[in-house]
């Protein structure tokens, strides 16, 4: 399905791309011929990733706190300045942490909303405004997760992540006539690196509760994200797909 040079021509930007999903995005995009600018606050990570990725084709990064909007307006100037155009949005960064509801502090709670929601309105409004709406096209792609039936043990970010899944409905209506696909991906339970931040026991049997059996895989994620940002998927958008293995459907996955 995923011919050689599928996205020849095309610039995308790949928030996260330093580590998990928005790493394997960054490297299948690379693979089939797209110029890929990867994003994250820490350079160190970006630096890393980006000695796997640079020899599968041009690809370089740019330090990137999604939650400041002048610091999203500066990328935006920056890709201006050296790829002249961009063609395919990512916003795949964010960030939580699990907690009780009563447990969550305010300042937890608009750490992970500003992370998750605010940013990436940040990032898509402003590369909207300097690169879509111009030129009349683009593909804009949320990786949100799976709040399907709420989220259980992490309320702040089944909030903003549903948010996010409203605003990407929102806007493919709004930005249609600006011929913008924009779409969401939520994904269940990943093996990545970012099950790192969650304590053992808090994914412990996880797998018996998910009808797949397994949990799913950062190529996974990436092949249908790779599917909704290519020409094939002209004709979707303000979709959600969930990539679970039917978590969203069965099974008690958080333990109350």
């Amino acid at each position: 399905m995923f011919q050689s040079g599928l996205f020849k021509g095309k610039v995308a930007l790949v928030t996260g791309g330093g580590s998990g999903i928005g790493f394997a995005i960054a490297k299948q995009l690379l693979e089939l011929g797209a110029e890929v600018i990867i994003a994250s606050r820490k350079e160190e990570k970006l630096k890393t990733a980006l000695e796997k990725l640079a020899p599968l084709g041009k690809c370089r990064y740019v330090v990137l706190d999604i939650r400041e909007p002048e610091q999203a307006e500066r990328v935006a100037d920056d890709i201006m300045a050296n790829e002249g155009r961009l063609d395919i949005l990512v916003n795949n960064a964010g960030g939580q942490f699990p907690s009780p509801a009563e447990d969550i502090s305010f300042k937890g709670w608009n750490a992970v909303v500003n992370n998750n929601l605010n940013g990436t309105w940040y990032v898509t409004q402003v590369m909207a405004k300097k690169f879509f709406i111009p030129e009349k096209q683009g593909k804009i792609l949320n990786i949100i997760a799976n709040v399907f039936r709420g989220f259980p043990a992490m309320a702040h970010t089944g909030a903003a992540r549903a948010g996010v899944e409203n605003l990407t409905m929102s806007l493919a209506v709004e930005w249609s006539r600006f011929n913008i696909q924009i779409n969401a991906v939520a994904p269940g339970i990943i093996q990545s690196t970012g099950l790192e931040n969650y304590p053992p026991e808090f994914l412990a049997g996880i797998e018996a509760e998910i009808p797949a059996k397994r949990l799913g895989t950062i190529e996974e994620v990436g092949w249908i994200t790779l599917f909704l940002c290519s020409p094939m998927a002209n004709f979707i958008t303000g979709e959600t797909v969930y990539i679970d293995g039917g978590q969203r459907l069965w099974g008690d996955i958080f333990k109350l």
